[in-house]
């Protein structure tokens, strides 16, 4: 399957996990190019407007931090949730890269390590991060966001950390068992599971985009497909709660 709205295989450099935007052991990265591809895809389905985008399987924010800085002209807020309290933590701070403040910061500690050090990936890091800063600044600035510890299982928790918000889009990359696994009671019920719980808790125009590795597509009742692609070794789905 080839790309249809990324079809440009563009430099996402300065998105790279580790340098700018922040990385941990046991918190994978995502393909910048493919997360940009579902939330198009997504947001295709959505249709017009700015959209509220949520992942509630968030893990260390890096795949919603990209989509923001790519597309902070389409959102209107960014939600985050895991239940991990160290993945939360560290999404904390990637998404606080969503704000001119939380850039200047990381600029300004960069810059620091690379006079401590001498490191001129440190010196290209603190470059990056100016430029990305001009960039959110060129497409609408600060973009609103929340992180929140959340069980995806447990519906009455994500409402509550909803707090009456309602996700136009909801993307999300799911624990493969390799350095991430399902936590919490419900993690047997896996992928079905929590789209499941999901498909209780949104509205009927919302569209969810889960990538999952390998080559068969999550389904689960409550939920209608949309569309699926796969691209390497991931397979995405579009769903839809069912009205």
């Amino acid at each position: 399957m080839t790309y249809r709205h990324a079809a440009v295989r563009d430099d996402y450099a300065d998105l790279a996990s580790g340098a700018v935007l922040h990385s941990a052991p046991g918190f994978p990265a995502f393909p910048v190019r493919l997360a940009s591809e579902m939330f198009q895809r997504a947001m295709e389905l959505r249709g017009d407007g700015r959209a509220t985008v949520w992942d509630p399987c968030c893990g260390s924010g890096y795949l919603l931090t990209v989509i923001g800085l790519l597309h902070r002209r389409r959102i209107s807020a960014v939600l985050a949730s895991d239940i991990d309290p160290a993945a939360v933590g560290i999404a904390e701070r990637n998404l606080g890269l969503l704000t001119q403040a939380g850039l200047a910061a990381r600029a300004a500690h960069l810059s620091e390590q690379a006079e401590r050090w001498g490191r001129a990936s440190y010196t290209a890091a603190a470059e990056a991060a100016h430029r990305i800063a001009a960039a959110l600044t060129a497409d609408g600035g600060d973009l609103p966001h929340a992180v929140h510890q959340a069980d995806v299982f447990d519906a009455d928790r994500l409402r509550q950390t909803l707090g009456g918000r309602r996700p136009d889009v909801v993307i999300t990359d799911v624990p493969y068992g390799e350095q991430t696994s399902w936590h919490g009671p419900n993690g047997a019920d896996g992928v079905a599971g929590m789209l499941s719980t999901l498909g209780s808790v949104l509205d009927e125009n919302a569209v969810i985009a889960v990538a999952v590795r390998g080559r068969k597509a999550p389904r689960a009742d409550r939920l209608r497909t949309c569309a699926t692609f796969k691209i390497g070794t991931r397979t995405v789905a579009l769903l839809r709660p069912q009205p």
